[in-house]
């Protein structure tokens, strides 16, 4: 190995995608294995790569690690995107818990069966708004910084970025009732490496399509819910 972290996950976003943001706003040059058949990944399993049978799998410092959560702790402590004491560190995992439960709404939202589809958009869009962004909106006017912890850029931060797009891309308007939260997206895009993150050429990986749905659900089995 080249000594880069090792990411093994499908060729999407999925829970992988967050992992991918925090690496590259780290300025972490990372290689990737995209799992295409049901055999490698039952290779994985048999070879003991996976506790608990389950993608993404981040191989860096000598570590296998799994469980999304883990994986983007390890990666935030390493690289000092976790505040700078323990109530920071509180406060940026209640962020990034919110966003967490957001951004799922959005992952699931492809492997709906169609008939669900337009419900499940309608939930994203609902709790986006009423739920979600205010709470994010309040944190920035009160806060009266550029960023939503301290005075240094953290994983809340970054997350809160990546789901404000994937918002965008639903409804690209959905932005216009929240001030604080535009002018947080164009702070924080502006960061150099995530600017370069975002950028044509990237390895930030594009909505899910139909193609990415079909190797998901045949890699592992699964049928649409």
């Amino acid at each position: 190995m080249s000594g880069k972290p090792k990411l093994t996950y499908f060729n999407g976003r999925g829970r992988m995608e967050s992992v991918r943001w925090l690496l590259a706003a780290a300025g972490v040059e990372f290689e990737e294995v995209f799992l295409e058949t049901r055999e490698q990944y039952l290779k994985l399993i048999k070879g003991g790569c996976l506790l608990f049978d389950q993608v993404p799998l981040v191989e860096m410092d000598g570590l296998k690690l799994v469980q999304t959560k883990a994986i983007l702790n390890y990666i935030a402590g390493k690289y000092n995107l976790l505040g700078k004491d323990l109530k920071e560190r509180a406060q940026i995992d209640m962020y990034v818990e919110g966003t967490i439960d957001l951004m799922a709404l959005i992952l699931t939202y492809p492997f709906c069966s169609p008939e669900q589809k337009e419900k499940q958009l309608a939930t994203i869009n609902e709790k986006a708004v009423s739920r979600y962004l205010p709470v994010y909106e309040k944190a920035l006017e009160h806060h009266k910084q550029e960023f939503l912890v301290g005075n240094r850029l953290s994983f809340a931060d970054i997350q809160l970025l990546e789901a404000i797009l994937m918002l965008e891309e639903i409804k690209a308007d959905i932005l216009v009732p929240f001030p604080q939260l535009q002018a947080f997206k164009a702070r924080i895009s502006s960061i150099p490496t995530i600017k370069k993150f975002l950028e044509p050429g990237s390895q930030r990986k594009p909505v899910a399509d139909d193609a990415y749905v079909a190797v998901v659900l045949e890699v592992l089995q699964l049928k649409l819910s």
